[in-house]
Parts: structure tokens; sequence; C-alpha cells
């Protein structure tokens, strides 16, 4: 006997997404949502990887730990992109900008080296 398929499965409702899951959904000011939201992962991982408490990474950021705690949970409203830069460099980490031509269409990109 055959398995009858689940009608949730209908591939003719799978859409492509744009890359950005924030322009995907409507939100406002995707391209600045995606590069926030890069720049706090790699805060995040910073704050693993030493194996800091929520307080001790307080303490490193200048911020209270209610605010990393948002932070690491994404929770980005009161944190500007400058802001997770100056976060990011309190971690010992240089943030470079690279302006290129453009490819295709224009875009925002945050990329973590190790």
């Amino acid at each position: 006997m055959a398995k009858k398929r689940d009608p949730r499965l209908d591939d003719s409702r799978i859409e492509e997404g744009s890359g950005n899951v924030f322009a995907d959904i409507g939100m406002p000011n995707p391209e600045e949502a995606l590069v926030k939201a890069k720049l706090s992962i790699a805060i995040e991982q910073i704050i693993q990887e030493r194996h800091l408490t929520q307080a001790e990474a307080a303490r490193v950021l200048g911020i209270d730990q209610p605010k990393v705690s948002a932070l690491i949970r994404g929770h980005l409203e009161g944190f500007s992109v400058e802001r997770l830069f100056r976060f990011l460099n309190k971690l010992d980490r240089d943030v470079e900008i690279v302006i290129r031509p453009r490819e295709s269409t224009g875009h925002v990109d945050v990329v973590a080296v190790a």
C-alpha cells in the first residue's frame, strides 16, 4: 500500500529566498537588520570562545548584563551597527569595511574571520 503524501509538502508553495530573511518577511531596513544579526552572532561566538559569563561580557563591553542577554537572544532594537562595531573592538577584533564595484544588486555583507 502506497503512503499518502502530506498536503503541507506541496512543492508549488515553495518559494526561493532572496538570501536575506529579513527582506523575505518584509521587515523595514532588511539590509541593516541582516548586518546587525551577523555582527551579533560574531559577538556571541567570541563570548562563547572566551567562556565569558554574561556578567563578564557586560563588563568587557561596558553595558549591563540584561543588555548582553538581549544581544545574545537577537533583540537588537537598541543596538546600532556602530555600537556593535565598538563591542567587537572591545573584544579585541578589528572591523574592516570594504567598498567595491557592485556585482548585480547592491548589498551589504558581514564576513567574520577567525
